[in-house]
């Protein structure tokens, strides 16, 4: 396949780009200053990519068979509102680009953690990720809307940190998945494995899915 991925200088946005190459997929690294996304690989190339801007989104996404938007908030350097103030102009791009096949790197505020309660609206919830949490419960909803884009949104576990690739873990819907003990936990490779598997063998679209062990 040819993917685009936008924030692809992430921390999980790098993950899925080497996990998608070491797939043999063509990948095209969409970032907002190509200049100084410095890894080189074959079957890798680098666009500029500015998801406010329907135009880039166009650009960096047509010829492509699905986009990855890894797109996320950054403590002190982007808003939380942008979560989801970036889904508009994402979708108008692609689909100026003709791209149907959309996933987007999602958060799991919006899980629920027993019936009608979230995540985010529990009385622990760290503060701090609070306000990133509702703009990407925002977007959700937002892409929810979207009839035509066959997206997918992944919310990760409740805890996503850089790990072990192990190609295990359990997927869910709407629901946080917890281990034994109560923990919630994927790692950012593994996450990136479950990206490139719904890119290769479709299995939730235009819903959401959540992976964790």
């Amino acid at each position: 396949m040819k993917i685009a991925i936008f924030g692809a200088g992430g921390r999980i946005g790098s993950r899925i780009v080497n996990e998608a190459l070491n797939r043999g997929h063509e990948v095209t690294a969409a970032v907002p200053h190509p200049e100084n996304y410095t890894l080189e690989a074959p079957h890798l190339h680098v666009a500029k990519g500015n998801l406010f801007s329907s135009d880039d989104v166009e650009s960096a996404a047509f010829d492509h068979d699905a986009v990855v938007s890894a797109f996320n908030f950054k403590q002190g350097v982007t808003p939380p509102s942008t979560l989801a103030e970036v889904v508009p102009s994402l979708l108008s791009g692609l689909k100026q680009a003709g791209v149907k096949r959309l996933l987007i790197v999602g958060g799991a505020g919006s899980l629920e953690v027993s019936p009608g309660l979230q995540l985010v609206d529990t009385p622990n919830f760290p503060e701090a990720y609070k306000a990133s949490a509702l703009a990407a419960r925002d977007a959700l909803k937002l892409y929810r809307q979207e009839k035509e884009i066959e997206w997918t949104y992944l919310s990760p576990a409740a805890e996503i940190a850089p790990g072990e690739r192990t190609g295990k873990f359990r997927t869910g819907k709407d629901q946080l998945i917890t281990d034994a003990n109560g923990k919630s936990f994927i790692s950012m490779e593994d996450y990136a494995v479950a990206v490139v598997d719904e890119l290769e063998n479709p299995m939730h679209i235009r819903e959401r899915f959540t992976v964790g062990y």
